[in-house]
């Protein structure tokens, strides 16, 4: 295993304090809370959850910040009055994605619930509640993962419980910027007696999709198991695994193209809390300029007490695996993006001065990690590599109920 040693690697992020007020709810490790837009003038369009009108709930706004550092607030109405809802820490949080033609589009707050879906009228307004346009407008849904396609189209991943068939699935839904409408693509993952938890969702050059999820006992655990992956292309509608070869919708157990296998002592256990053993708990991805996937994500490997950092790419022998960080206990927050010439692997540490990190491949098995917010005890995090080629940070201190905005 690669041990990195402390505070090596290049200079800290460029951070600023988002200047409006954070709700203490404003953490997850699954969502999409960050766009960025512009090849001249660079935004950023950060959706969080700001404190609500009385303790335990919270209200839903976009911090702006325009191509000259200018910020502004945008409430994500419902009706006349902004979106508010009760807190649920790791359920509860917002997702955001810009449409072709400039109008924001916000999923929020949704445990096994209705659709609570908000999309700009005007280019660039305030979100207004748009749920009875979706498709399924019965589903219980959760996890919202939410990307814009190069065509200006979104894509959607979310959860949808049937449980009254033994089953969560993932389904795929599209947005088609032209026709100004929603539809769904295909359940994308259903197996009986187990759960789809949302990674994320990346486009690559080619316009292919590129999609990430784990698997949990059936309703739900706390820990997941078997990493998997699957590539879609809305020129064909095919799906395919990172190999190449055509798949049919849903993937099961059985038919997924599995990252990170089951290890000889892990099981499926249905659990609220943590059941310890081996597992995973949180991942994300990118593509390299090959098109080909990079996924960064957190497992606890069989006898270990705290969740590794690890890195899977696609070789010619399959999913290579290999260990970044396993010093210490992380967060249930990670992610990664392509600089064009290498992956950056973030991740946030569970104690000590400095929290969120960045690490680089030095050489083989090495890598060497940055501190991004020296002192800032950081416990959430997102990353967007922006149309500048520059990464964007979203950093969550919540002991001090801040959002940064860092570039990188």
């Amino acid at each position: 295993m690669t041990l990195l040693p402390a505070g090596t690697g290049s200079a800290a992020a460029a951070l600023e304090e988002v200047p409006y007020p954070m709700d203490s709810s404003n953490q997850a490790g699954w969502w999409s809370p960050l766009d960025t837009y512009g090849t001249g003038y660079e935004y950023a369009y950060m959706a969080y959850n700001a404190p609500g009108s009385i303790a335990g709930k919270h209200k839903v706004y976009i911090a702006r910040r325009d191509g000259m550092g200018a910020w502004s607030n945008i409430p994500v109405m419902d009706g006349s009055a902004v979106a508010e809802y009760t807190d649920d820490n790791g359920h509860s949080q917002p997702s955001i994605a810009r449409d072709g033609s400039g109008r924001f589009h916000v999923f929020a707050s949704m445990h096994d619930s209705n659709w609570q879906y908000f999309r700009s009228d005007t280019v660039g307004g305030a979100p207004q509640n748009h749920s009875a346009d979706m498709p399924d407008t019965a589903a219980k849904v959760t996890y919202p993962i939410l990307t814009t396609a190069p065509n200006g189209d979104l894509y959607l991943l979310v959860r949808i419980s049937k449980d009254t068939a033994g089953k969560r699935e993932g389904v795929l839904y599209r947005w088609n910027n032209a026709d100004s409408s929603w539809s769904k693509i295909a359940t994308i993952a259903s197996t009986l007696n187990r759960s789809v938890y949302p990674d994320d969702l990346v486009f690559d050059a080619n316009g292919d999709l590129h999609i990430l999820f784990e698997w949990s006992q059936f309703a739900a655990s706390a820990l997941r198991h078997e990493l998997s992956y699957l590539k879609y292309s809305p020129s064909t509608g095919e799906f395919y695994k990172a190999d190449g070869t055509p798949v049919s919708a849903p993937v099961s157990l059985s038919t997924a193209d599995i990252v990170q296998p089951l290890a000889p002592s892990e099981a499926y256990v249905q659990s609220g809390a943590d059941p310890g053993g081996p597992g995973v708990q949180s991942a994300k991805l990118t593509v390299d300029s090959a098109n080909r996937p990079i996924i960064a994500y957190r497992y606890r490997e069989a006898g270990g007490t705290s969740f590794t950092v690890k890195q899977a790419t696609y070789g010619t022998g399959g999913w290579e695996l290999q260990t970044i960080y396993n010093a210490a206990e992380t967060k249930a927050a990670i992610d990664v993006t392509w600089t064009g010439t290498e992956a950056r692997i973030y991740y946030v540490k569970s104690s000590g001065t400095d929290r969120a990190f960045m690490a680089v491949n030095n050489g083989g098995a090495g890598w060497t990690e940055t501190s991004l917010a020296p002192g800032k005890p950081i416990e959430r995090i997102a990353v967007d590599r922006s149309p500048k080629g520059v990464d964007i940070l979203y950093l969550v201190d919540i002991p001090n109920l801040k959002l940064y905005y860092g570039r990188n």
